[in-house]
């Protein structure tokens, strides 16, 4: 059948036989065609995964807070320099809901403290309230089923760590090599 697209008549195949589709993508820009390509296929492997595992934690940033959460509490039993090491990793955990609510236009430090509070009494499915409709930035990730993928966050999580391992790593042969570089003998 012929359908109109964007002012321009194209022909579409339909066919419930095929469990194949093609998506076609048009752009004014072709940065902006890549970007929507980058987009699709991000989509395609997000259900791709989601069929694989299908397993779900809270999202807007709820289930990286009730992570920094349970990691802050582990480090308050660590006793000496182990201790701060442990709450500095619960830190940067709370960079997802940190992040969220700059680029929702909210106050970081307020929201994130309301959301640290919310978890600490035990409501660890709230997250951050993108759509300004919570008087503190908010709310319920259950209510509104905002969730996301365990294996991205498995991946996610896996992928810092190595970065901050590597890092770690090369400071530690840095810091073993003797100095002297230079020097005649």
């Amino acid at each position: 059948q012929v359908q109109e697209v964007g002012g321009r008549p194209i022909t579409v195949f339909e066919t419930q036989a095929s469990k194949l589709s093609t998506i076609l993508l048009r752009a004014s820009t072709s940065s902006l065609l890549a970007d929507l390509e980058r987009a699709v296929d991000d989509g395609v492997h997000a259900c791709r995964v989601a069929c694989q595992d299908g397993r779900l934690v809270p999202g807007g940033g709820a289930t990286e807070m009730e992570c920094s959460l349970r990691v802050k509490q582990f480090g308050d039993t660590c006793p000496g320099l182990d201790q701060y090491a442990i709450r500095t990793v619960a830190t940067v955990l709370e960079f997802v809901p940190r992040t969220l609510a700059q680029n929702a236009g909210l106050h970081a430090g307020d929201t994130l403290a309301a959301l640290g509070a919310a978890h600490a009494n035990g409501q660890g499915t709230h997250g951050i309230d993108i759509t300004g409709k919570s008087s503190n930035g908010i709310f319920d990730t259950a209510e509104t089923q905002l969730v996301d993928l365990l294996a991205t966050k498995e991946s996610a999580f896996r992928l810092a760590l190595d970065a901050a391992l590597t890092v770690l790593k090369v400071d530690q042969i840095i810091m073993s090599k003797p100095s002297g570089g230079g020097r005649a003998n």
